[in-house]
Formats: C-alpha cells, sequence, structure tokens
C-alpha cells in the first residue's frame, strides 16, 4: 500500500462511519472517535510495508487510517513509531476449558494475540463432556466472559469415540452415517471445522475413507481440516499423502497442524514435505500449514505406548501396564523411541499432578532415572501410573534450519499449539511449553528479527491476514475501515520471548498496547481486566 493508497482507504473509512472525510476534525461538541492511535507504523496485515500514521476507533470497529487524524478522542495514544498491527491469529491452541479458569487469557493476550482457535488435534471440550455440545461450551464461555476471541474446530476423535467408541475398530456404514451428523449438528453450531489427532487413541484407528467421508461434511460448509497426521517421523511423507488425498477427494480446505520432521533421522525430509505442499496446491487443493517456533515438541507420555495398545478405556491401558506380557510389548517400543529422539536426555518431564512426584517436574528422563534408580522404561511406566496417565513431556527433537524453511515458505504461518495459562492460580502450578506464552514474540524476535527470514510485513501477514483467511473469520485479520479492531502494538526492536522450560510463566518484552474488539486490553504492558472478546463461529459472525 503506497502513501496515497492509504490516504484513499482512509478517506473511505471515514466517509462510511459517516463521519464526513474529515479525517478526524472535530466536527461537533462530540468526541469524534472512541480512541486515535497516532505516530505509530501501521501495517495493514495483508503483507504490503507499513505506513507511518494514525489509526481510530469507533464502536469497536475500525474507522479510519490515514495521516494527523486529530484529537477528537476520549483515548489518544501514542504509539512511538512502534508497529501496529492486526491483533494475532493463533490458528492452533488446546486453550479450550483453560479459558474458563483464566479468562483474561493471560498467556495469550500478552502475546498480542487476540483471536485464537481451540479444539485441535482430534480432542476438543465438548461432545462427550458435561456441555454435549459446542454451543453449550460456548454458552458457558459467553457467561463467565473472556478477554480474547475464541472459535473451535470439532474434534475427530471425540466424535468417533461418541459414535463408535475407544476401540480400534472399523466404523460400520450406519456408524459414519451418525458421524456426519453429528459433524454436521456442531459445525451448524458454530465450529469452524474439524479436527484429526491421527498420532492419538482412538482418531489413529480410523482410515481414508472415514476421512474423506467426514471431509465431504466439512467442505459443504466450507470449514477447515486441519489435520495432526499419523505420522511426523518414519513415515512423514506417507502421512503428508494420505492427509492430501483426504482432502482432494473431499474438496475440503486443508491446514497441516505443526509441520515437522521429527528425529535426526528424518530431519532431511523438510524439503520433501514442503515439496509436497506446493504440488497440492498447484493441482489446486487449498492447502497451508503452521508451526511453533521451538525445536522441541510436547505431548503425553503414551506416546511410548505402541498405538494397538492404546485402544479402550483409561482402564484397560492402565491394567495393560501392570500385565507382564503388555509391559514387554511397551519396553521395546519405548525403548525404540528413546534412541529415535536421541537418548532419555531429549525428553523433559513437564509437569506432575501428583504431589510425590514433583521432584521429576522439569528434569529429563535420564536425570530422572538417577533421581528414582529406575531404568528409562521402568521410569516411564511409573509415571503413567502414578499420574493415572496424565503426564506430558517436551521432547527436543526437531532441527533449527527446518524451522526457518518452514516460516520462509509462503503458505506457513506461526501458530502456538498451547494454551491459556496464567501466572496465578491452578494454572500456575503446571509447567507448560513455553510456546505457550512466548510463540508470537519468539517468532518476531529470532525469525524475523534476529536471523531475518521474513520480512516484518510477511511475518505480520503470517501472524494475521493469513489465519483469518483459513479460519474464514469474517472481517478480522486486517486493519480495514469497518473491520473489528482487534490491534496489537509492538517494539519491534525489543518484542521477546522470555519463558524458559523450567520457567514458562513469564511474559514475553515488547508487547506495550493490545486491543480486543476496540476495547484496551493490555495498556503499557499491563492488563487493564477488560474481557472484551467473543466467540467467533463458522458462519464467521460474532454471536
Amino acid at each position: 500500500m503506497d502513501r496515497r493508497d492509504f490516504m484513499k482507504v482512509s478517506a473511505l473509512g471515514v466517509a462510511s462511519f459517516g463521519l464526513g472525510g474529515f479525517l478526524g476534525r472535530r466536527v461537533s461538541t462530540k468526541k469524534t472517535f472512541d480512541t486515535i492511535i497516532r505516530n505509530g507504523v501501521v501495517y495493514v496485515g495483508d503483507g504490503k510495508p507499513g505506513i507511518h500514521g494514525d489509526i481510530a476507533v469507533k464502536g469497536g470497529r475500525i474507522a479510519a487510517i490515514g495521516q494527523d487524524l486529530g484529537d477528537s478522542a476520549d483515548l489518544v495514544l501514542d504509539a512511538k513509531g512502534h508497529v501496529v498491527c492486526p491483533g494475532f491469529i493463533d490458528i492452533h491452541t488446546h486453550t479450550d476449558t483453560n479459558l474458563l479458569k483464566a479468562p483474561k487469557g493471560d498467556s495469550r493476550i500478552y502475546q498480542g494475540i487476540t483471536s485464537e482457535v481451540g479444539g485441535n488435534c482430534g480432542h476438543g471440550p465438548f461432545i462427550n463432556t458435561q456441555w454435549k455440545d459446542i454451543d453449550g461450551f460456548y454458552q458457558a464461555l459467553e457467561e463467565n466472559k473472556i478477554g480474547i476471541n475464541y472459535s473451535s474446530l470439532v474434534g475427530h476423535g471425540d466424535v468417533r469415540e461418541a459414535v463408535v467408541g475407544p476401540y480400534n475398530v472399523k466404523a460400520t456404514d450406519q456408524q459414519l452415517k451418525e458421524m456426519c451428523a453429528l459433524l454436521d449438528r456442531q459445525l451448524s453450531l458454530g465450529a469452524i471445522g474439524l479436527s484429526y489427532g491421527l498420532e492419538y487413541a482412538p482418531g489413529c484407528y480410523s482410515d481414508t475413507r472415514e476421512m474423506v467421508a467426514l471431509n465431504k461434511v466439512i467442505a459443504k460448509h466450507n470449514a477447515l481440516y486441519s489435520i495432526h497426521m499419523r505420522n511426523e517421523d518414519d513415515h512423514v511423507l506417507e502421512a503428508m499423502d494420505e492427509a492430501i488425498e483426504a482432502a482432494r477427494q473431499s474438496g475440503a480446505r486443508l491446514e497441516i497442524s505443526h509441520l515437522k520432521a521429527q528425529n535426526p533421522a528424518n530431519f532431511d525430509k523438510i524439503d520433501r514435505m514442503l515439496g509436497k505442499i506446493d504440488a497440492a496446491r498447484a493441482s489446486g487443493i487449498d492447502v497451508a500449514t503452521d508451526r511453533y517456533p521451538y525445536t522441541a515438541f510436547s505431548t503425553g507420555f503414551d506416546c511410548f505406548i505402541p498405538i494397538e495398545l492404546r485402544d479402550g478405556t483409561k482402564a484397560d491401558i492402565l491394567a495393560r501396564l501392570n500385565d507382564p506380557a503388555a509391559c514387554e510389548k511397551m519396553r521395546s517400543y519405548a525403548y525404540g523411541r528413546l534412541e529415535r529422539f536421541g537418548g532419555p536426555q531429549q525428553v523433559v518431564v513437564a509437569g506432575c499432578k501428583n504431589a510425590a512426584n514433583a521432584e521429576y517436574a522439569g528434569k529429563n528422563l535420564a536425570e530422572c532415572c538417577k533421581l528414582s534408580g529406575l531404568d528409562e522404561w521402568e521410569m516411564i511406566r511409573y509415571l503413567l501410573i502414578s499420574e493415572d496417565l496424565d503426564v506430558n513431556q517436551a521432547t527436543f527433537a526437531m532441527k533449527e534450519e527446518n524451522l526457518k524453511k518452514i516460516y520462509s515458505h509462503t503458505l506457513a504461518m506461526p501458530a502456538s499449539d498451547g494454551l491459556v495459562y496464567s501466572p496465578e492460580g491452578e494454572l500456575g502450578q503446571e509447567l507448560p511449553h513455553p510456546r505457550s506464552y512466548g510463540t508470537f514474540p519468539r517468532f518476531f524476535e529470532k525469525y524475523v528479527r534476529e536471523d531475518k527470514v521474513v520480512d516484518m510485513a510477511t511475518a505480520i501477514f503470517k501472524c494475521t491476514g493469513l489465519p483469518a483467511s483459513r479460519a474464514k473469520f469474517k472481517e478480522r485479520g486486517l486493519l480495514i475501515p469497518g473491520y473489528a479492531a482487534d490491534i496489537t502494538i509492538f517494539d519491534p526492536d525489543t518484542i521477546a520471548d522470555k519463558c524458559t522450560y523450567a520457567q514458562p510463566h513469564t511474559f514475553p518484552t515488547g508487547i506495550e498496547h493490545v486491543f480486543v474488539n476496540g476495547v484496551q486490553a493490555i495498556s503499557d504492558g499491563r492488563h487493564t481486566g477488560a474481557l472484551a472478546g467473543v466467540i467467533l463461529g463458522n458462519d464467521q459472525l460474532s454471536r
């Protein structure tokens, strides 16, 4: 956008709000705008360079952008030459019920995130819960009030468990019909798509036939097909082929979640993986991908149990952990995984709920074994049993150079794969992956400012306009008159992720002001207490 276009958009924006095209000149004793943000470098979010100028907000919407909009506003904010851009949109999160415990959205809003998509990797907060469907959960959030905009996918694993159960069986034709009907209802109630978690039970027991049938329902709603692929290491290329083929046969829009070539033996596959995305796009498939900016992934310790032994209920799995024959199979599988990761020192225990295990939190598996006197498998087995299967890990199994290749790709965007946390209350007692607090600041700190993988305009597009287009959010993701006033203001020289794996509950620096639907949520780096978030549904309209 050049200066002439910038002024043209401004004049059109002011006129559309009935302000006579005066670009902020006072026309009555009433204030013309609610807020004017002055002296910033304004990035629309469309990938074009920023322009020095002002932006005005009225009624929760962008009212005008341009040069010298005056001072007729209840709040006139000096951006001090810093970046003014759309609020960041996190397309891959697991926030979900945590938003009821931390309604301000602490770990999200402090890093400039104003909207996010939950219910990823095949599991969401509704269907097999007290809320029964997405409408019940959305109502709970609205009644509680939230500080960020929230939307959710339907979890394929939840749909499958509700109809087929948690078992390793093929869905019958009748069951598949019921699954499609259940999905169709959730999409009609406001879900924005369907997520798969094909490395996790029970989603892993599905086949391509099941995926295509469900994806056709997604395509009917023009919703999003998001997939944690069946494999992300030794068979990642084959898993990509399956994901793309399910999109091709159904016509669904595909989002490949947290793209990675995991474990040293697979690092060299990243170029072929990106090539498959390019080829799919060239063939007419609507595809994009996302990734968090860290070389450690996070998942449950049950990943050390073979898929066929994760079948059934939690009680079934715990029983197998006490069965010598089943344990021998698990032991062999677990040691194979550890070897592919690069050894037990690569696996960090990411928090324990059982107070008796507090000494293991934040330590790698080799250190835990020294403390306990157990070997690696028995340590894993002990943690799984004593934590009732609910124990997570952070495993360092990715390559930094591959991250740079991913972010340089035109169809890739940052996304946290994290949750809402708060240093206060019960959530502050957990030990989450740093990505929950630091994804977007780290992206700008390392891949924009330090390594210059992408320029500022492209980076902002990847965090705003691109994810908004994937989620089909109406009138969000761009600073255009008439669009929702979700705005993030940051210092490009100081924005940085400050949390670590040992101390993850640390807010970033450089995020100075954040507005959600025109309401200031972060002011000079501090939360105002505002809860101005709304639910974003697949009809692309706020509820």
